[in-house]
């Protein structure tokens, strides 16, 4: 395992798989940084640093598409995959397998360190320099409602007792130099932090880092379950602590090499109007709503600080490479606690999260004797229907481990094959994600509709199971050895 302590070392080891890009002309951060990384993505390039941004002081930066699909021949999961400490190679089964495991990990908790050991105070902004004016805050869609100072930062924030700490992402728009607005969904884990300070009738400490290892973004789009302390869990998936430090004017404790932290207040009232913004199902939102302000009443960085930019869309971008990644580790890990015979989970990158797939064993009817396939199909439903991260997606297929869930080829021929257009499905009523575009208008508003689960599990072999008409198997070993020995001829 390789650990980049920070973002200066993560996009070092991009460059040397020759999947970043820098930029040296000036770019500016209203629209057209965005629009290269959006592009970027599209066109599965490499990730664009932005060394010379338009209206700010030389040295701040931007990078777009941190932890999208990788450039890089054969390592598409390369930026996912450094981001969490595994090799560029990495594939999505062992990916997914990586962090399942670590869910049932002592959790490591971070190490505090002193004010002058951490980069991230290079530079103290107290009082009215702490402004965001002088930041290359990017602006990411034309019809957003401003521009965006989070996209790929993490909100630290914990209870009032101090029992839960809790670092999650969730867009933030900037309403003016000193304030922001944000996101702040009841259901989300900043709501219920954010709803126990209401109840005192007092403002939520809060702290947004930019930046620093990137295991920190990345498991702050990771949906673990409420009371699991983030910082804790990057500590197991890494056998080590993450390093923090205090906060200047607020008792909270952030990554130590944090690029930008900026610390303040959120308010008790929903008293600023939010978006609308570009999501991740690819479609331009048209709402807004009243949401929490951000005060702004500190700003620390380190020198020539990176701020990171998620160009969010079509997929595939961050929402779907991390969110989706970790949605169906969450996925595999509960399923295996449930002693299902499970071999992974994968939420299909160009479905935009809104699909999830279960693989099972071909030994599967062995390990459950009498069991059929609506049965399993039933179980792996029981679970999800009961769980976040299962009821994140509207659609979870159930099929054999024949197929890769991870290859697009392979997954549409098997989706195209072997779901029923009309039976072998259960649907389970209950929460919905409210930004899930396959749901009704007053779906998504009630945040209260059906998740389907699909059977297309194979018949048991001997019982009219078709061989595939492949290379792998519709020939012989000593064919197939000649073909591949002969193949550059």
């Amino acid at each position: 395992m390789t650990r980049f302590s920070d973002l200066r070392s993560y996009i070092n080891a991009l460059e040397a798989l020759g999947d970043l890009k820098r930029i040296n002309r000036t770019v500016s951060a209203d629209l057209e940084a965005a629009a290269i990384s959006r592009l970027s993505y599209e066109r599965q390039s490499a990730a664009p640093l932005f060394e010379n941004v338009a209206g700010v002081a030389p040295g701040f930066r931007l990078l777009g598409a941190p932890a999208a699909l990788s450039a890089a021949a054969g390592k598409p999961l390369a930026r996912v995959a450094l981001s969490v400490g595994l090799p560029a190679e990495t594939t999505a089964a062992e990916l997914v397998d990586h962090l399942a495991r670590t869910r049932h990990l002592a959790p490591v908790p971070p190490k505090l360190i002193g004010r002058e050991d951490a980069a991230c105070k290079q530079n103290v902004l107290l009082g009215d320099d702490a402004t965001l004016d002088r930041f290359p805050v990017p602006r990411v869609h034309e019809f957003d409602g401003g521009r965006y100072p989070n996209t790929w930062g993490i909100i630290v924030a914990k209870t009032p007792d101090g029992r839960w700490t809790n670092w999650s992402i969730a867009r933030i728009m900037l309403v003016d130099g000193k304030h922001m607005t944000g996101l702040v969904i009841p259901a989300q884990h900043i709501g219920m932090i954010w709803q126990e300070w209401v109840q005192l009738g007092e403002p939520m400490p809060y702290a947004l880092v930019q930046g620093g290892d990137p295991a920190i973004p990345f498991v702050g789009g990771i949906p673990l379950p409420k009371g699991v302390d983030e910082a804790g869990y990057i500590g197991a998936l890494y056998g080590e602590p993450i390093e923090v430090v205090p906060c200047e004017t607020v008792d909270l404790e952030v990554p130590a090499s944090a690029e930008i932290v900026i610390e303040g207040h959120l308010s008790v009232g929903r008293d600023a109007r939010e978006g609308p913004f570009g999501e991740f199902a690819g479609y331009a939102s048209t709402e807004t709503s009243m949401q929490p302000v951000y005060t702004v009443e500190a700003i620390t960085h380190r020198d020539d600080p990176i701020w990171p930019l998620v160009a969010e869309g079509r997929p595939v971008d961050e929402f779907h490479t991390v969110t989706g990644v970790g949605q169906a580790a969450e996925v595999l890990a509960e399923l295996r606690a449930a002693d299902l015979p499970v071999t992974t989970a994968w939420s299909p990158l160009r479905a935009a999260s809104h699909w999830m797939v279960v693989t099972v064993p071909e030994d599967w009817r062995d390990r459950l004797p009498g069991v059929d396939s609506a049965e399993l199909t039933h179980r792996i439903g029981e679970v999800l229907s009961e769980s976040h991260s299962g009821r994140a997606t509207a659609a979870t297929f159930v099929l054999d481990d024949d197929i890769n869930p991870a290859d697009d080829t392979d997954l549409l021929w098997a989706l195209a094959t072997r779901i029923h257009p009309l039976d072998r499905a259960e649907a389970w009523n209950g929460f919905v994600h409210p930004l899930l575009n396959c749901y009704t208008e007053e779906e998504r508003a009630t945040q209260t509709g059906p998740i389907v689960f699909h059977d297309g599990l194979l018949p048991a072999p001997g019982e009219s199971r078709l061989p595939h008409s492949s290379f792998a198997q519709a020939y012989p070993a000593r064919i197939r050895r000649q073909v591949l020995d002969h193949w550059d001829d």
